[in-house]
């Protein structure tokens, strides 16, 4: 201060936006609002593997939690479920047809196909519900998808450990094939996170569409062999092979070749759920990419 008034301190001077993005880059800051390259996306995707473990398991530990069973209704509602195919199909319409051990045929498929059903449902919709998180924080949007498919795979663990017991009960001897059953499950995470990814890309252009989500899970349940073999019931031609494999059939398939004595691993199943696996995840992957700078926005 003077007596002629305050002195005014000397501006500083403006960096240069080269400068300021050599130094943003040192430090590893992003410019908001823009999709990053595909190759920077995959690399982020890998550092930040924790938190995606975080959120996943926050939401599986969430689940069922405001009831009073708490966790045990993952396996119940499955095994309820498959007391109902069991006598409505198993014993009332009689599609036992082409299985042995109808129980552990019907079981398996029921536990699994909860599992990929609750995935596309949660999934498709984990932009739109999450969409404070979205317009909060920074990371790879991708997670929200592959946070529902982790988290509904780890509350389908204790109803998978049930699964085990009834084979046993139900005479299923033990097998070096029930070792495949881990990489069943790590085929149908590609699979469903691929179609998660892109389920959710679509739900969050137009939302409308999340109608149609409960009929395309409708459509495959009747369609994939969930309760019925298809080979018996469809046969071995042009619709049959459709049915099963594409790659919700071939995903239970996969699973009862690896736990059930009467359905011997094939190659050209357990190979076409790879190529549905990399196919899907590819695909889903990158679709979901191409609109990360567009998530929040609405």
């Amino acid at each position: 201060m003077t007596a002629d008034g305050p002195v005014e301190e000397p501006a500083l001077p403006d960096i240069h936006s080269d400068v300021a993005r050599k130094i943003a880059d040192e430090h590893g800051l992003r410019q908001v609002g823009i999709r990053p390259p595909l190759g920077s996306y995959i690399r982020e995707t890998w550092q930040k593997r924790r938190f995606l473990w975080t959120l996943a398991s926050s939401q599986a530990v969430s689940r069922n939690q405001d009831n009073y069973l708490g966790q045990l209704w993952t396996v119940l509602n499955p095994l309820a479920l498959a007391l109902a195919y069991w006598l409505v199909f198993g014993l009332l319409l009689g599609t036992r047809e082409g299985t042995e051990n109808y129980v552990a045929f019907l079981t398996s498929g029921i536990f699994t196909f909860v599992m990929i059903s609750g995935i596309l449902t949660s999934g498709s919709r984990s932009i739109i519900r999450n969409i404070g998180l979205v317009r909060a924080l920074r990371f790879p949007r991708c997670f929200l998808p592959l946070s529902v498919v982790i988290s509904e795979m780890l509350v389908a663990l204790p109803a998978f450990a049930v699964l085990f017991v009834i084979l046993i009960a139900t005479g299923e001897p033990l097998s070096w094939t029930w070792l495949l059953f881990p990489a069943a499950l790590l085929n149908i995470f590609f699979i469903s996170s691929g179609i998660a990814m892109i389920a959710a890309r679509i739900l969050e252009t137009s939302r409308d569409l999340g109608n149609l989500i409960p009929i395309i899970i409708r459509l495959f349940r009747y369609i994939s062999g969930v309760f019925f073999s298809i080979e018996a019931y469809a046969g071995t031609g042009l619709i049959g092979n459709l049915m099963y494999y594409q790659p919700i059939a071939a995903s239970l398939s996969i699973v009862r070749q690896s736990l059930l004595s009467e359905f011997a691993p094939t190659f050209t199943l357990w190979l076409a759920s790879l190529l549905w696996s990399i196919a899907l995840f590819a695909v889903g992957y990158v679709m979901f990419w191409r609109a990360e700078a567009r998530y929040g926005r609405g």
